[in-house]
């Protein structure tokens, strides 16, 4: 059966590049996360390629307004398509008006220079680590998770430095693909959470996810995520991301931009 997540993110074809989705309650926040909103529109074109070959490599999400629950569309433009690389873009719509704008490059795989310099965080294994304690208030997305913190301060406790992070994966687990790691981009809290004690709303501008490797065949669904903030000026904010797996394994990077209200 399919997942919680794959069932929520299902996108259904209507033809020449178009299809309709539904957004769910159960991925808010105080609205729906942008994440979530960035795993339809990444269906959506993974759906339209057709070819799993071609990897998503980059994911780019302009998020013009937060939709409501309910239906959506999303308009599926493959700009060019060349021997190993295909350029997309996407819209999602509802009610007549374009909320968000994706920009995709996916591509296939090419064998020659490889490096890999980038460590994991050391941290103990999900295991060995405690679940995060209950928010104070409901936050639906938090409930289709498994979280265990794991890097930084808590939440607005003001601490020493803006970085977050731990263990997460999905309740209903699934294959850790590239809908999967979009998500997850942005389903932590935030890293500047953890240096303020004041309530603080962070909602993204644009988020950017760099897909770097194939999931592994023994994949549990575990993903040790780190996010740190290092500029916040102008009432805007970036945080940048990385996504690894239990093998230590650098699976996506990903950075964002926030309006601080």
């Amino acid at each position: 059966m399919a997942s919680r997540f794959a069932l929520d993110t299902a996108v259904n074809p209507l033809g020449e590049g178009l299809y309709r989705a539904e957004i769910r309650p159960d991925w808010r926040v105080e609205r729906p996360n942008g994440g979530y909103v960035a795993a339809i529109l990444l269906r959506a074109v993974t759906t339209e390629l057709g070819e799993p070959e071609r990897s998503p490599r980059s994911v780019t999400i302009h998020y013009l307004r937060p939709p409501e629950d309910g239906p959506v569309e999303v308009a599926v433009t493959v700009e060019r398509t060349g021997r190993s690389m295909s350029a997309v873009s996407a819209r999602l719509s509802q009610g007549g008006e374009v909320l968000a704008i994706a920009l995709v490059a996916a591509g296939a795989r090419r064998d020659g220079f490889a490096l890999h310099e980038a460590s994991a965080p050391e941290v103990p294994a999900p295991e060995d680590c405690p679940l995060a304690p209950p928010p104070p208030f409901r936050i639906r997305i938090r409930e289709q998770f498994e979280i265990r913190p794991a890097i930084g301060p808590a939440p607005f406790t003001g601490g020493s430095e803006a970085v977050a992070g731990g263990w997460l994966r999905l309740r209903d687990p699934e294959p850790t693909d590239a809908h999967v790691l979009v998500q997850a981009a942005d389903a932590w809290v935030p890293a500047v959470f953890g240096i303020t004690a004041e309530r603080l709303g962070v909602p993204t501008v644009d988020l950017t996810v760099h897909l770097r490797q194939a999931v592994l065949p023994d994949d549990d669904g575990w993903m040790l995520l780190r996010f740190q903030t290092r500029v916040a000026a102008d009432g805007y904010l970036e945080e940048d991301g990385e996504i690894w797996d239990r093998a230590g394994r650098l699976l996506a990077h990903s950075r964002q931009l926030a309006v601080i209200l």
